[in-house]
């Protein structure tokens, strides 16, 4: 058995790194066990030419086809949607595109405005100084000013809207709808010690310049410095408890495979939607027969996505193509509920460039546009640098048929169930993706593309992982409390994306964070009383 620790993290991803930044100055011991390792920038995609192959191999974010030693295997049959995911120091910010949006005020509030799902127990207003807080620790690069949030200030000015960005937004001028610049976790000039964005063109493949706001050169060196202790390669198999009903520690399989008992007084749980029931559930004992911290039967289930489309277009001029980084604009003009379309909830337009040469032919071959033989080099030359569009973010309403269970034949590489995905679009989900493929499709022609193409849905774009280990201030409705304290076992913290209670209509890690840094500061300020 190892010496015993004050706190243990489980991820060293977007909510583990903030959580434990900030708990740090409380100078107790903390240990975060991070199935992954640190990943050297020089081995991005982005270091070489073979970029776009390795972003479909060995840097894919699908973990099935990465099949990694650090990863662990899905069963996503029954989905329409693939989990897509990375684990390591920094976890799914290390692929991300950097899109960093707020939730709305409106978004805590869905019950009361709309009728559906439920209402999140704390407020955009309990959330506003944390996001402050992140925006300062990520580098958010913005433009203040944005009429559908409420005032924010970026730490640096936008990224620039490029040929691509510019184009689009001629198109939502011409129409009369709302675009801004986009707030992005991508530094758009030099900011604490990180260097500006130089047009890489591969913020998906991880960014070599460090440009991009990932957890390990963000959170991670403040937390270290400060006397947090970071493990990697330790998969963890369970969380234990003693006869108080109290989390006593968790049971993990380090580098070489070896099985160790680390105790600690408090653990957090920062896996993600996924990798969180999957250990909760994998957590039963006599004490806790139905998984850990699950009298509500609520773990595991409401799992959230976000069904996207993407709607592009080619156009005659020469558009950005692969160079700058994907983000440049966003349009929330159908982001709130409209009584005169037949759904509820909405969804954000995210304006990207373009694609690199191997997607642009694998594309243009897939879809029929460039052929074999004569007329390949003609028709290839017509799309490449010529495309630009968007994706659609749409609004994915809690269901508890949607769920994540373990899987009773799959196994991890340490003989750990692997998780189960259960999920099916709802009505309304399917109502607001052909909306948004259609007015996307008025954006395009009216920003002057001859030819529009569809991706409905897009099947690998399981990046936000939501729903899972819901809060809520009723133990029978949900799995933690108000302040992400499970109401079953009182030293047990969630903090990542599973606490959401609904999963609004913009990209998540930024509130992921907010709410990791306001559970921190919850648990400081309640101390003394922690486990009363």
């Amino acid at each position: 058995m190892l010496e015993p620790v004050d706190v243990v993290i489980i991820g060293a991803g977007a909510s583990g790194g903030a959580v434990a930044w900030s708990l740090a100055e409380t100078r107790m011991r903390i240990v975060c066990l991070e199935q992954g390792d640190w990943v050297k920038p020089t081995d991005y995609p982005s270091n070489g030419r073979d970029s776009e192959a390795r972003q479909m191999g060995s840097f894919s974010p699908s973990p099935n086809r990465r099949a990694g030693v650090m990863d662990y295997p899905i069963n996503e049959d029954n989905s329409p949607i693939k989990v897509v995911n990375f684990n390591g120091v920094g976890g799914g910010t290390i692929l991300y595109a950097g899109h960093f949006p707020r939730f709305h005020p409106s978004d805590f509030r869905v019950r009361s405005l709309d009728g559906v799902a439920d209402d999140w127990p704390i407020d955009y207003r309990t959330l506003e100084p944390y996001y402050a807080e992140n925006d300062r620790m990520t580098g958010v690069s913005g433009l203040a000013g944005d009429p559908a949030y409420p005032p924010k200030q970026p730490m640096m000015s936008p990224l620039p809207l490029g040929k691509s960005g510019a184009t689009l937004a001629g198109g939502l001028n011409k129409l009369g709808w709302h675009w801004w610049p986009s707030d992005s976790a991508i530094a758009s000039s030099d900011y604490e010690g990180r260097a500006g964005c130089i047009n890489l063109g591969n913020c998906v493949g991880g960014c070599a310049q460090g440009a991009k706001a990932s957890t390990d050169i963000t959170y991670w060196p403040h937390a270290i410095r400060a006397g947090v202790e970071l493990r990697t390669r330790c998969r963890v198999r369970e969380i234990t408890t003693n006869e108080k009903r109290m989390a006593s520690g968790v049971v993990y399989y380090d580098a070489d495979g070896v099985e160790q008992f680390q105790p600690a007084e408090v653990v957090i749980m920062a896996c993600n939607g996924i990798g969180t029931p999957r250990i909760l559930l994998n957590s039963a004992s006599s004490r806790f027969p139905n998984g850990l911290a699950n009298s509500s039967g609520l773990v595991g289930r409401n799992l959230m996505f976000h069904p996207y489309a993407q709607i592009y277009g080619y156009f005659d001029k020469a558009q950005d193509g692969y160079r700058g980084p994907g983000n440049c604009i966003w349009s929330q003009e159908f982001y709130e509920t409209d009584p005169s379309r037949d759904f509820l909830r909405g969804y954000t337009f995210e304006f990207n460039r373009g694609q690199g040469p191997v997607r642009t032919a694998i594309a243009g071959m897939a879809t029929g546009r460039v052929p074999w033989g004569e007329g390949h080099h003609d028709a290839y030359r017509k799309l490449f640098c010529h495309r630009t569009g968007m994706m659609a973010i749409c609004e994915d309403l809690p269901e508890a048929h949607n769920t994540v269970t373990l899987d009773p034949v799959l196994k991890d590489s340490s003989g750990i169930p692997a998780p189960r995905i259960d999920y099916t679009f709802s009505r309304n989900s399917r109502r607001m993706l052909d909306h948004a493929v259609a007015r996307g499709t008025e954006i395009l022609l009216a920003a002057g593309a001859h030819d529009v193409g569809v991706e409905l849905p897009v099947t690998n774009g399981g990046w936000h992982l939501m729903g899972t280990a819901r809060m809520g201030t009723d133990a029978e409705r949900s799995v933690v409390n108000e302040w992400g304290r499970s109401h079953d076992v009182k030293n047990l913290f969630v903090v990542d994306g599973s606490v959401f209670v609904t999963s609004a209509g913009v990209n998540p890690t930024c509130t992921i964070q907010a709410l990791a840094l306001y559970i921190a500061d919850s648990i400081k300020q309640r101390l003394a009383t922690l486990f009363d």
